[in-house]
């Protein structure tokens, strides 16, 4: 089973994690919430709390096919700061497995030069960051191994095309079907 990780930090925007936890779960990945603290509780952008199935140094990253970076403020800039979430996103994208991004935080994805060549999205006022990319207005952009997407309005695009990744094309428009997203 393919296992993903979605990181949380403090400001974090919830429908951006919560929307891929939830749509992936459904189709059978094995999804884990990851404080980027040593406290597993975690306030988004707005206020709601939300417990995390583990803390970041109990995360074992060989274990994962993904890493996804939820965005929100100040959650992007909390992730881009912690330099142990940045070592493994560089490993992640040396290796060509799987990072996703959604809102502001492709910004972390162009500030480390991993948009370079590469389709890439982000939230409004956010692409200037996306350094070396050919930035779209699309919902959601897939470059090999790295996914992005605009925000929180994108959110289930996101998730479905995560789960399609890891689950199947047919799967995810199944998917999309039976949370009554697309007939």
């Amino acid at each position: 089973m393919k296992k993903i990780a979605i990181f949380l930090a403090e400001g974090y925007e919830e429908i951006e994690a919560l929307t891929v936890a939830d749509i992936c779960r459904r189709c059978g990945l094995d999804v884990r919430l990851v404080s980027v603290t040593e406290e597993r509780w975690v306030r988004s952008s707005h206020n709601v709390n939300v417990e995390a199935d583990l803390c970041f140094s109990q995360a074992d990253f060989g274990e994962y096919d993904m890493l996804v970076l939820p965005g929100g403020m100040p959650g992007t800039r909390n992730l881009e700061a912690h330099e142990g979430l940045m070592r493994q996103v560089d490993a992640f994208h040396a290796a060509g497995k799987y990072i996703a991004a959604i809102c502001a935080a492709p910004s972390i994805f162009g500030h480390r030069g991993i948009l370079k060549g590469r389709k890439a999205c982000s939230y409004p006022g956010f692409e200037s960051h996306l350094e070396g990319a050919e930035v779209t207005a699309g919902p959601v952009e897939v470059s090999n191994h790295v996914i992005t997407s605009r925000g929180m309005g994108t959110a289930i695009d996101f998730a479905l095309v995560i789960a399609g990744i890891f689950c199947g094309r047919d799967k995810a428009e199944e998917m999309a079907r039976a949370v009554v997203y697309k007939d």
